[in-house]
């Protein structure tokens, strides 16, 4: 399939790091194709005039112009995946009658299950992605730390502990802390690699040395195994 063929997105965000995780996203899915990228508002405006696009990433919090105030002035919008930190803003996107809202940092399956919604009256066009193992080395995930976005390859994680309203992610390079919840966590992770063992914890499967009833061990670190998750669990490590 050449380009012309192909789904021709447009990726609107004034943060340079999340412009390059949905450029890298479209450029995993076979039957996407990048059309073109804007900074703000006024430069995806221009380019929706200049050249043809079927979806917009079109981010909300930004300077001069927002993404739902921009969205407002078209008169033909494509179709529009909302993404943002904030969310507050749903209610008005889909208002809007956006196809979905993504909320950063994004997951890669919940970036393509965004897309395949964008286009499900279209069945030919159901997406096909890399496979597992080449998905599993390949994709990463952004954490706001210390007012940067923090690039964390999935295949790094090791578990991440839940501190009130922030989380510690511990990886094999060090640790990473940010505001958020270890329920945002877990939806931004693929299910089959990473499972919820304790309300304050969730841990890499793959990374799993050894574990009983009450714990489980990643590494020299025994991680408690809570009695609600006790039995999927130890069903998930196959036992």
């Amino acid at each position: 399939m050449n380009d012309q063929d192909k789904i021709q997105c447009l990726v609107v965000d004034d943060e340079p790091p999340a412009r390059e995780l949905v450029t890298r996203y479209i450029k995993q899915v076979p039957n996407l194709a990048l059309q073109c990228v804007a900074s703000n508002a006024l430069e995806a405006m221009s380019m929706l005039q200049k050249f043809p696009v079927d979806l917009m990433f079109l981010d909300i919090n930004m300077p001069q112009l927002n993404g739902i105030d921009f969205l407002k002035t078209l008169k033909h919008p494509p179709k529009v995946i909302l993404t943002t930190a904030y969310a507050e803003y749903a209610l008005d996107g889909y208002e809007l009658d956006v196809v979905d809202y993504l909320m950063k940092p994004i997951p890669f399956d919940r970036f393509l299950k965004a897309v395949n919604k964008a286009f499900d009256t279209r069945p030919q066009r159901q997406f096909q992605t890399l496979s597992p193992e080449e998905k599993t080395l390949e994709s990463f995930v952004y954490f706001r730390a210390d007012r940067k976005m923090v690039k964390v390859m999935l295949h790094d994680i090791l578990y991440v502990e839940s501190m009130k309203d922030y989380i510690k992610v511990f990886t094999k390079q060090g640790l990473v802390i940010t505001k958020q919840s270890i329920r945002s966590v877990e939806a931004m992770l693929p299910e089959r690699e990473f499972m919820r063992v304790h309300r304050s914890y969730l841990v890499s499967l793959k990374h799993v040395q050894k574990f009983s009833n009450d714990s489980l061990e990643i590494g020299k670190i025994e991680i408690p195994i809570g009695k609600l998750y006790r039995q999927s669990v130890i069903k998930q490590l196959g036992v």
